[in-house]
């Protein structure tokens, strides 16, 4: 009984950790413009999902921005903001929580940009500020194009060795 409430705490801990780093990364750390952020916050998405698999990873990018909006507030808070998140920690977690292999890596941020950053956070941008969504799509398409080799390189260098070094801690599942 007591190796399980000590997993659980673990755990807990864990994945509060990645909602701070989340919230840092993606409040502080992040190039930003109203309709546009590069930036890193998807690497504590990745690792939440390497570790945990999806619902704690999209738990993990729901409370980060929720977390974040409420703490350092960017703009008006929109609930289609958190969806994306959410969905991006669970996109990670789908493909990423198994096996780490290139073709994972690949879709996983093939989805999560092309889809979720292109096309439904360009929609939540269009609905929240009031701009025409067709005008806004190539200025996304600008950030999709910097990230998708942004994210596919950091995660395919990162992913083993993270994993490697969260079972040497006995960290993971």
């Amino acid at each position: 009984m007591r190796k399980n409430h000590s997993f659980g705490l673990k755990r807990l801990v864990m994945l509060s950790m990645f909602t701070a780093l989340f919230v840092v990364l993606e409040r502080f750390l992040s190039f930003n413009v109203w309709n546009m952020r590069i930036g890193f916050a998807f690497v504590p998405l990745a690792c939440s999902a390497i570790l945990y698999g999806a619902l704690p990873a999209a738990a993990v990018g729901a409370c980060g921005d929720i977390l974040g909006m409420m703490l350092f507030p960017t703009g008006p808070y929109f609930p289609g903001f958190t969806l994306n998140a959410a969905l991006t920690g669970m996109v990670f977690g789908l493909l990423l929580h198994k096996k780490q292999a290139p073709p994972q890596i690949a879709a996983a941020v093939l989805i999560n940009q092309l889809t979720l950053s292109l096309f439904l956070q360009t929609l939540w941008i269009s609905v929240t500020y009031g701009s025409p969504y067709g005008a806004l799509l190539p200025v996304r398409l600008t950030q999709c194009l910097i990230m998708i080799p942004v994210q596919f390189v950091v995660l395919l260098l990162m992913a083993k060795p993270f994993l490697q070094a969260a079972r040497r801690m006995q960290l993971s599942i």
